[in-house]
This record gives C-alpha cells, sequence and structure tokens, in this order.
C-alpha cells in the first residue's frame, strides 16, 4: 500500500490499517446494532481509499490536508449511508461520494470569484444533467438544459465554464522533443484589441536586444521558422538557438514589468 503514501499532517498514511471486505460488513452489522466504536472503525480502516483518490488531485490545490479532510467528510457520509444489503462495496459506493465532495471544495476555492448567481446555475445545471442522464440513457445538450431552467444557452456554458481552474497562457500544450507549444501560441486576437502601452513597451525592450537576438525572434515568432531550420542558417546548434531565444524572451519580460 505504499503508493498511497501521501504527507498528511499529523497521520501516518504508510501505517494506515485497510479492512476487507468481509471486515467491513462485520462492522456494519455491529454498528447496525448499536456498538458505538464500529463506526470509528469503520472510518480509520478506510482512509486509505480517500488516500487514492486524494493522489488524482495532486496538482488541483495547494494544501492537501484540507482536502484531505474534505474527502473524509465524504467518507463518513458514505459510511453513515451505506446499506451492505445491496451487495455493493464500501469502496463502489463511496468513491463517488469522496470525489464529490473533493470536486466540490475545489469549485468553491478557485482563485478566480464567481459570483453566487453563477455558480448557483451551474450547479444546477449539473444536477439537471446528472438527473436526465440516468432518466433517458444520455447526455442532455446544453440548450435542453438552458430551456428547463428558461435561460440562454450561453447562461449555461458560461456557467459551468465558469468553475473550471484557470489555466496558463504558457501552460505547454505540446513537445515533440524540440520546439514547446504554448497555449499562447494557440490564440489570436484582432489587431485592435492590443493595448497600446503594451505594444510601446515591447517596441522599446526589442530595441535593447542585441542583433542575433532580434533576429532569432523574428524568424520564429513572425515568420513561423523552426528552431532546427534556423540553427541550420546560422550554422550553430539547435540547443544553442533554444538558450538565445530563452534568454531573449526573458529579457523582453523584465523590460516590460
Amino acid at each position: 500500500m505504499s503508493k498511497y503514501k501521501v504527507d498528511i499532517v499529523g497521520v501516518n498514511t504508510s501505517n494506515l490499517k485497510v479492512l476487507t471486505n468481509e471486515e467491513n460488513i462485520a462492522l456494519f452489522k455491529k454498528m447496525h446494532n448499536g456498538d458505538e466504536f464500529a463506526r470509528d472503525d469503520l472510518i480509520n480502516g478506510n482512509l486509505k481509499l480517500v488516500l487514492s483518490i486524494l493522489k488524482k488531485f495532486n496538482n488541483k490545490v495547494d494544501n492537501l490536508d484540507d482536502l484531505f479532510q474534505v474527502g473524509c467528510l465524504g467518507l463518513v457520509k458514505a459510511i453513515d449511508n451505506f446499506d451492505p444489503s445491496y451487495n455493493v462495496t464500501l469502496s463502489t459506493y463511496a468513491c463517488p461520494l469522496i470525489i464529490g465532495e473533493m470536486k466540490r471544495y475545489i469549485r468553491d476555492n478557485i482563485s478566480l470569484r464567481i459570483s453566487r448567481s453563477v455558480k448557483d446555475l451551474a450547479y444546477k445545471a449539473m444536477k439537471l444533467k446528472e438527473e436526465l442522464s440516468v432518466q433517458n440513457g444520455k447526455m442532455p445538450t446544453d440548450k435542453e438544459i438552458a430551456d428547463i431552467l428558461n435561460v440562454t444557452e450561453y447562461d449555461i456554458a458560461n456557467a459551468i465554464n465558469s468553475l473550471k481552474e484557470p489555466v496558463s497562457m504558457y501552460e505547454p500544450i505540446y513537445n515533440d522533443g524540440g520546439d514547446t507549444i504554448y497555449l499562447c501560441d494557440q490564440l489570436s486576437y484582432p489587431k485592435e484589441e492590443y493595448d497600446q502601452e503594451i505594444k510601446l513597451a515591447l517596441e522599446k525592450a526589442m530595441e535593447k536586444l542585441k542583433v542575433r537576438e532580434l533576429q532569432i525572434l523574428r524568424d520564429r515568432f513572425l515568420i513561423g521558422k523552426t528552431q532546427m531550420e534556423i540553427a541550420e542558417e546560422l550554422g550553430i546548434s539547435q540547443a544553442q538557438i533554444s538558450r538565445i531565444e530563452k534568454n531573449a524572451l526573458t529579457n523582453i519580460k523584465k523590460l516590460i514589468k
């Protein structure tokens, strides 16, 4: 179980006990018969289920301790509502509840502040989508949801998208071993929307670049040449081109701040 090792303050996660399905069932019988310690044993014996799910959210939050506690709340809810007579294992029943609690916590603590009305609409839309998916056997469209909630299709899409984590403009989205393509490389903006002050600052910064740095940046981002093509033209290695390009961009960022 070492693969579930996660650093949680005050909890030695590597030594947590893991209950078998048979042990869980036996403890549920004790709990339903009034054993006041059986519930605690069920919680402590299934904490590694929370940890196994927690690992999937490693990059979503800064504080795993808080998310672990939230996941434990989901586990407690699952234990309090679980019915062994359905012939379903506790882990099968508990996982959606634990994941749901964690996702709700992350949505409510995203770095961008979203208005309560937009959040409420998003939650209503997602709940309705789940209900209609189960009822009709297929996922409803945003238009169908919008018609039921008496809002526009755009309102639904905007509300749901507002709950997603923001992504950096410089998030790498592709790397073939050479040039890295960032999210900003795939975005385009009408020329008139560029901020005039940024344009002036950028022009002044580029005037302070070395001739070779300026040449490489123009070939890369205006003409669209690859680092390998520029390297062959200048008679130097692709690694050198990459280093010069990186230094030039770093200098520009410093100058326009």
